[in-house]
């Protein structure tokens, strides 16, 4: 496939990032914050926030959220997920949920 990072290629090696991770992010971020998505019916910029399960950071283990609802700090709608993880949880869902939503979005438009 198309290499999306070329002209950023000794970046991302320098931060341990492999180029099928970096092409995977690229295409996760260009879906548009899920939450946005899903819940609003609206497409917003995403950046990405890592799914950390047993104390382990995965760079395809990825969801596209806009500011608000990944750092945007607020405990009401958008509910941000750092540092407010349960009731985003509770508001849309496991971030288990979502991946899979993301990775079947990802699916349809290959």
């Amino acid at each position: 496939g198309e290499q999306r990072w070329s002209t950023q290629e000794k970046s991302i090696n320098d931060m341990g990032i492999s180029m099928a991770e970096a092409n995977h992010m690229a295409e996760i971020v260009e879906l548009g914050c899920i939450v946005c998505t899903k819940v609003h019916g609206v497409t917003s910029p995403a950046e990405i926030h890592h799914i950390v399960g047993d104390g382990k950071r995965s760079h395809f283990k990825v969801l596209p959220l806009c500011f608000h609802h990944h750092r945007g700090g607020k405990d009401k709608e958008p509910i941000s997920r750092h540092p407010y993880k349960a009731r985003f949880v509770e508001a849309y869902g496991t971030e288990q949920d979502l991946l899979n939503e993301v990775l079947q979005l990802i699916k349809g438009n290959s």
